[in-house]
């Protein structure tokens, strides 16, 4: 497997591990924050396609930067 990025298996193993351990509460706070900016009364939710759209946009623009990280994680290692 030929791999663009300099990081190694493992340090891309590790890298994953943080980010979805750091980066994914922080999104679930983002996306929570964002439709609570949107729609502050609580009784007034917005349309269910609304708030969907809102969790897939937000979730890609989350996981996008880190798509050289997770590419390849489940694999064997190339280089063992």
């Amino acid at each position: 497997m030929a791999s663009s990025s300099k990081l190694s298996l493992k340090a891309r193993k590790r890298w994953s591990l943080v980010i979805l351990l750091v980066g994914l509460p922080v999104y679930l706070v983002a996306s929570v924050t964002v439709l609570n900016l949107l729609y502050p009364d609580p009784l007034a939710r917005p349309p269910i396609w609304v708030e969907l759209a809102i969790y897939i946009g937000l979730g890609i623009l989350w996981a996008f930067p880190f798509k050289f990280v997770f590419k390849g994680i489940g694999q064997a290692d190339p280089d063992a």
